[in-house]
């Protein structure tokens, strides 16, 4: 008589299953993110409603003197869009066993983010706006700054990811560190769009 039991009965020497890691890191950075991001866009809002209510009386947002010109805005966030082509390369560098093009990633994303702090520095030269000549500069240095901070975060993250690269840490079957560190600087690019629009644009 033929067995049909839909139950399989494992022998006792069955190996053990492959343990699934929780991606705690991945959720903490998510929930890091969106608080990151709220945060920035709650100080954009603001921005924006001090910049109508001036506009509305009559006057000019920005302080006397002062001019904005769009060459190095828009550089820097073509900066920031190849970054973030570089910052994915290491992540696929990694799954793919490829440490070397992972390390090539990590650096040149680092160039990048380096680069973008750099032209923003130099923007704040050739604007020749006094930070305390009014409230308007003030607000205006405090976003600007704000994702020149949120930026560095981004690239400390990324430093402590390729230095845990470099340990040996990740594997083709294990990079989470990376992913999410990867997705962290994504976020941070897009705000810098955002501040791109509200700041630099409309001015």
């Amino acid at each position: 008589m033929t067995d049909i039991t839909p139950y399989q009965v494992l022998p006792d020497d069955a190996p053990a299953a492959v343990y699934a890691r929780p991606r705690l890191l991945m959720a903490g950075t998510a929930l890091a993110s969106a608080a990151v991001a709220m945060g920035f866009l709650a100080l954009i809002v603001h921005y924006v409603s001090e910049r109508a209510a001036v506009i509305q009386t009559g006057e000019v947002w920005l302080p006397n003197g002062v001019t904005i010109p769009l060459t190095q805005p828009n550089f820097m966030g073509l900066t920031l869009a190849f970054s973030v082509i570089s910052v994915w390369w290491s992540v696929a560098s990694i799954r793919d066993n490829e440490r070397a093009n992972s390390y090539a990633a990590f650096a040149l994303t680092f160039l990048f983010g380096f680069a973008y702090i750099s032209q923003t520095a130099y923007l704040l030269t050739i604007m020749e706006m006094e930070i305390l000549a009014s409230e308007r500069a003030m607000l205006i240095y405090a976003v600007i700054g704000t994702h020149i901070v949120l930026t560095l975060v981004a690239m400390g993250y990324l430093i402590v990811m390729l230095l845990r690269t470099m340990g040996g840490e990740f594997s083709p079957s294990y990079f989470e560190g990376v992913r999410s560190s990867a997705m962290f600087w994504t976020v941070i690019v897009v705000l810098y769009s955002v501040l791109w629009y509200a700041i630099y644009i409309t001015k």
